[in-house]
């Protein structure tokens, strides 16, 4: 049922679009401004790269990073200004779907205030602000338009301008992604200690030598969606299909104009997949256990560059305290989402009100709620999110045993309290993972870890927008570090090797 404040009157929604309409010769002249400023900042920098002496690394990648969402090319960018250019970017998905925007995420908008920067990486030429402002102007009186507001008057950002900005900025920055080809296997590290890559894409299967992996897949990066266990639900039989959903899941909603849906969980994306469903005809009731959903988004308050630059320098118990808290208090559903659903009376709400059991049959799909009693839905969506657990990636099974978690680094008990935070791989300073017990240490070190799973130690860098920039560079600075340490003997003899002299066409020039 609604809460009382559905009763009075609310403050009006501000106008929301997923997209805008293209101005492609003013995003043209915008690309022309941005490589000019690139230019001047010597992007991209010289190849420095060698390779270690007494090697054949020279054939093999200097990194090779997977996933080429927001992280993952972002990433590559930072790499490509330090000068670290033998890279390759691969991703499962064809162009345009890497990420969320355009497949699970269902949101109108993004969630993170529009001013925020991140894959520009300090370009102004390069930050959305300046993208939207190409195309639509500043806002102001002499620009204005109710249907494409300027700046001034954009809410938050449309999730498939967001999208948009994104493979813009991958061009202007010429970061070469290889599309639909997926990562299959990592191997221990050969003779030469190059990490092993088997990969798939549209020529076949690939063999690489890698000396970095940069892993950027996404929020299951580290685990895999989350799946309520209920004594009747098994995802592999046959009924379920077409029935029972994770919001992560491809769903056609207008299969469902005019039929029933039940949606577990109050988070963000449930209200979403309720909206979609709304949409499109259907009649929602979303459940969650929680009695009164949480008010205040206390990361927020972890968003400030104080926070996201020293947190990692912060002692375990400290770091433990700060993000079990966060998780603890759980983040709200933005406002506007929330409007977005109770617009319909289509649309209830039911707090305090989970479900024993799941079971799909052939007419639908039974939900026996807390109270034992039975209601019958055409489908239901778990909103329930995704899992933290190294177990669930399949390429790291060599290693998924062996990486260091928070659970070994805090007490039994806060271990205990908090499963899904203990799960966190245990990072080193440069995202990389760790081993616990010494087996495929080496190996693993030079596996970064740049998504959701970084948190617990580096704080939401490798996740959310306003830790991008500061984590895409904090990772590229520990990999170029990493590399000239493995061939610093070779960098020796080229400063010995030097000879190219300064001091040309004057009086005191010595002639060889």
């Amino acid at each position: 049922m609604h809460s009382p404040s559905a009763e009075r009157a609310l403050a009006a929604v501000p106008l929301q679009t997923i997209s805008s309409p293209r101005n492609h010769a003013a995003l043209q002249a915008l690309a022309l401004q941005a490589r000019r400023d690139l230019e001047r900042l010597n992007y991209p920098a010289s190849n420095w790269v060698q390779g270690p002496a007494n090697t054949n690394t020279d054939k093999a990648l200097d990194v090779l990073i997977v996933g080429a969402g927001m992280c993952g090319q972002t990433a590559a960018y930072a790499l490509l200004r330090e000068g670290v250019r033998h890279i390759r970017i691969i991703d499962a998905a064809a162009r345009g779907d890497e990420g969320p925007w355009s497949t699970f995420a269902r949101m109108l908008t993004l969630r993170s205030p529009k001013q925020l920067t991140g894959p520009d990486l300090g370009v102004p030429s390069l930050t959305f602000r300046a993208w939207y402002e190409a195309q639509h102007g500043t806002g102001d009186l002499s620009t204005f338009d109710a249907a494409t507001p300027g700046w001034a008057s954009l809410h938050k950002i449309g999730r498939v301008d967001w999208r948009d900005y994104l493979l813009w900025v991958r061009d202007v920055t010429g970061i070469p992604v290889e599309n639909q080809t997926r990562l299959d296997d990592l191997s221990d590290a050969d003779a030469d200690g190059v990490a092993v890559a088997q990969i798939t894409g549209p020529h076949g299967t690939e063999t690489l030598r890698a000396r970095k992996v940069i892993l950027a897949l996404g929020r299951d990066g580290s685990g895999a969606p989350r799946w309520p266990d209920f004594p009747s639900l098994s995802m592999q039989d046959p009924l379920a299909y077409g029935r029972v959903f994770h919001t992560m899941d491809a769903i056609d909603f207008e299969a469902f104009r005019g039929k029933t849906l039940a949606v577990l969980g109050a988070g963000a994306s449930a209200f979403d997949n309720a909206a979609c469903a709304l949409e499109a005809g259907a009649s929602v009731q979303q459940f969650a256990r929680r009695k009164v959903m949480p008010q205040i988004n206390k990361s927020k308050a972890a968003s400030f560059p104080g926070f996201l630059r020293g947190y990692s320098q912060l002692d375990d118990q400290r770091k433990w305290r700060f993000y079990t808290y966060i998780f603890d208090e759980q983040v709200p559903p933005p406002w506007e989402t929330v409007r977005r659903c109770d617009a319909f009376d289509t649309f209830s709400l039911r707090l305090g009100c989970g479900w024993r059991d799941v079971q799909p049959l052939a007419d639908g799909v039974h939900v026996t709620l807390a109270d034992g009693s039975v209601q019958r839905f055409d489908a239901v969506i778990f909103g329930t999110g995704f899992d933290v657990d190294m177990l669930d990636r399949p390429e790291l099974a060599r290693y998924s045993r062996h990486i260091d978690t928070w659970a070994r680094h805090v007490t039994p008990e806060q271990a205990a309290s908090h499963g899904e935070a203990g799960r966190f791989p245990y990072l080193a300073h440069h995202f990389a993972l760790q081993s616990h017990d010494g087996a495929h240490a080496q190996a693993m070190s030079r596996i970064h870890l740049f998504n959701w799973g970084a948190t617990m130690t580096h704080a939401a860098l490798g996740s959310d927008i306003p830790g991008l920039g500061i984590g895409a560079t904090r990772l590229a600075h520990g990999i170029v570090a990493d590399l000239f340490v493995q061939e610093a003997d070779v960098h020796w003899q080229r400063l010995l090797d030097h000879e190219e002299s300064e001091l040309l066409e004057t009086r005191w020039h010595q002639a060889d």
